[in-house]
């Protein structure tokens, strides 16, 4: 029987990604590093928590919210995607299921009024959620929400609105993990890097040097798919949509974007948007 594999873009076989929350001001300079080294992300905001345009915060504050005039500047690019973290970042679960789906809705609008895109993906507010939680994202047509639950694992997502990291970047396995996701090469499964944090941590800590070497060591790999979140929510559900033979030998590709795949070894199948492709 033909097993059919999923491969990353260009028959890749590992995608690395990063989340960030809550639209600081350090979120600049964590672009800066992550486009010296071809990495690309996504970051977590609350449209309701801007501080007004000119403001100053007092000296040895670590946690400085950027204005709207700032998080446009910083995000724009295709290289970086705007979900939702909460208008006003609350506990979700622990709110009257109106009002926190007010939050929900008007958060996304509110970014896509703002960034001008649609906003699909979302950050839970301190990482609290609940079954009744899960299902406002879906009805708010939000298609993945991340947690603060790491893996340690490199798996492919399947409960994408109870999305799980890697780990974070202060993970004590933070270096282990990496040299395990770097050094992986003949894998029967795709493999995921999904790192997350807040970038103020890096000021708190006095840390930038771990992000730095972390991002020089697993950026700009050949075997490697550099994505947003959202990217790569895509990329997987596309591949998901192909339509087999009764054989398995003959595969369609329904959907807008190209796949690929592999029945093992070296060989790797490209998919084009809407065309079947005999494989062996």
């Amino acid at each position: 029987m033909i097993q059919f594999r999923m491969r990353f873009p260009g028959g890749k076989i590992k995608a690395f990604t990063m989340s960030y929350d809550d639209g600081v001001e350090q979120d600049v300079k964590l672009i800066e590093i992550m486009r010296n080294n071809g990495i690309k992300g996504t970051f977590n905001i609350s449209s309701g928590e801007y501080p007004p345009e000119g403001h100053k915060w007092p000296e040895g504050q670590i946690h400085r919210r950027m204005t709207l005039a700032e998080c446009k500047k910083a995000y724009a690019g295709d290289d970086i995607e705007v979900a939702i973290h909460g208008t006003h970042h609350p506990f979700w679960d622990s709110q009257p299921t109106h009002i926190a789906m007010w939050d929900i809705i008007n958060d996304r609008r509110s970014l896509e009024e703002q960034y001008g895109c649609i906003v699909r993906g979302a950050a839970y507010p301190y990482g609290a959620f609940s079954d009744n939680v899960v299902d406002m994202l879906r009805l708010a047509g939000i298609c993945y929400c991340r947690t603060v639950i790491s893996s340690n694992r490199f798996d492919i997502p399947r409960d994408w609105l109870r999305l799980q990291a890697t780990c974070h970047h202060n993970d004590p396995k933070l270096n282990e993990l990496a040299n395990r996701f770097i050094s992986a090469s003949r894998v029967g499964e795709p493999l995921l890097f999904y790192l997350w944090g807040h970038s103020y941590e890096f000021e708190a800590d006095n840390n930038w040097g771990l992000i730095e070497d972390l991002l020089a060591k697993i950026g700009g790999r050949d075997d490697t798919y550099y994505a947003t979140n959202i990217e790569i929510y895509d990329y997987v559900h596309a591949f998901r949509e192909l339509i087999f033979s009764a054989d398995g030998k003959r595969v369609y590709n329904p959907t807008c974007t190209d796949v690929w795949g592999s029945t093992g070894g070296s060989y790797i199948y490209k998919i084009p948007a809407g065309q079947t492709v005999e494989i062996y």
